[in-house]
């Protein structure tokens, strides 16, 4: 599976980005996914999943109602529509896919559970 992120960018305090991930070489609903962001110097934070089925997502407390991730399987593509964006939210962000069972409602934000990554897209926030 390859994974290729996009929609990153710079955004102002306040505003919104919606970040894409496009699956290829096997039908995206045999994954989860999950968003990560990393800043230099610090881990690769999970910021929010989203089970095979759909029906089951997870955020980091800190982004609550802020974030909503979501998935489109008729086009391989998982999205991660952030608002609200603060300057602490300037990282990388990163796709990552997790092989699991089809229609799971399982899905975690550690990093070690996935087995597929992007090559990030930047998102900067700043005035």
């Amino acid at each position: 599976l390859t994974l290729v992120e996009s929609g990153g960018g710079l955004v102002q305090p306040g505003g919104s980005l919606r970040l894409t991930c496009a699956g290829s070489g096997r039908p995206s609903d045999d994954y989860a996914f999950g968003w990560f962001r990393q800043v230099p110097g610090k881990d690769r934070e999970g910021v929010s999943c989203i089970s095979s089925s759909g029906g089951s997502t997870n955020y980091a407390d800190s982004l609550k109602g802020r974030f909503t991730i979501s998935r489109d399987d008729a086009k391989n593509t998982v999205y991660l529509q952030m608002n609200g964006l603060k300057p602490e939210d300037t990282a990388v962000y990163y796709c990552a896919a997790e092989l699991r069972p089809k229609n799971d409602h399982v899905c975690g934000r550690a990093r070690g559970r996935y087995d597929f990554w992007g090559q990030g897209t930047q998102v900067a926030v700043s005035s």
